[in-house]
């Protein structure tokens, strides 16, 4: 999950919100391909939930940031 900090801290909000969308798309194609065909990793749906769950930490991190930046 470190990686993915580093990675995800040097985008901007814009990048983090397209990534998000990205992110929940592909949870949601992996639920519906669970029902019909058990894939051979079965972490595959939490391990991108955890992503986006370190994803959506860093974009409030970054907005709260930003409103403060403003405010001065």
């Amino acid at each position: 999950m470190k990686k993915y900090v580093t990675e995800y801290r040097k985008k901007t909000t814009s990048e983090l919100e397209k990534e998000k969308i990205n992110l929940n798309g592909e949870i949601n194609k992996l639920k519906i391909e669970w029902g019909v065909n058990k894939p051979k990793d079965t972490n595959v749906i939490a391990n991108k939930l955890k992503k986006l769950s370190v994803l959506m930490t860093i974009l409030s991190e970054k907005k709260d940031l930003d409103k403060l930046e403003s405010k001065k």
